[in-house]
C-alpha cells in the first residue's frame, strides 16, 4: 500500500493543509485590520502617526492631506483582503497580498533611499512586507490541492 493511499497519513495530510488554511486566512484577516487600523489613525491623527512612519521629514500643516491619503490607500487595501476572504477566493487573495506586498517593500526602500531610520525600514516596512508575502504563500499553497 503506497504511503498516499494509507488512511492515516491521507487524515494527517488533510490535517495539516486545515491548519495551513486556517493559518493564511487568519494572517490574511490579521494584517487586514492591522493595516485598517494604520490608515485609520493616518485619517484622524495624521501629525502623530507620521513620525513613526520612519522618514527624516514629514507634511505638516495644510500638507498633511497627502497622509491623509495614505490613510485611504491602507484602509481600501485591507478591505480588498476582506472582500476576498469574505467571497472565499483564496486564490485571489493570495495573488493580491504578493502585489500588496510591493507598498511596504517601496515604503522601505523610500525610507532607506531618503537616509529615514534604518531599523524602521527594515523593522517596521521590511517585515511587513515578508509576513504578508508569507500569508499569500499559505493562501496560495492551500488552492494547489
Amino acid at each position: 500500500m503506497s504511503v498516499q493511499n494509507h488512511p492515516e497519513t491521507t487524515a494527517a495530510l488533510e490535517g495539516s493543509r486545515t491548519v495551513t488554511d486556517r493559518l493564511g486566512t487568519a494572517g490574511a484577516l490579521l494584517g487586514a485590520a492591522f493595516i485598517m487600523a494604520v490608515g485609520c489613525g493616518y485619517l484622524l491623527a495624521p501629525d502623530s502617526m507620521a513620525p513613526n512612519f520612519g522618514l527624516p521629514d514629514w507634511p505638516r500643516g495644510e500638507a498633511t492631506g497627502f497622509l491623509n491619503i495614505k490613510g485611504v490607500r491602507d484602509i481600501v487595501t485591507g478591505l480588498i483582503v476582506f472582500a476576498l476572504i469574505a467571497a472565499r477566493q483564496r486564490r485571489a487573495a493570495g495573488i493580491a497580498l504578493v502585489t500588496i506586498a510591493l507598498m511596504p517593500t517601496g515604503d522601505m526602500l523610500t525610507i532607506l533611499l531618503r537616509h529615514g531610520s534604518t531599523a524602521t525600514a527594515i523593522g517596521v516596512h521590511g517585515l511587513t512586507a515578508a509576513f504578508v508575502c508569507a500569508t499569500a504563500a499559505l493562501l496560495l499553497r492551500g488552492e494547489k490541492r
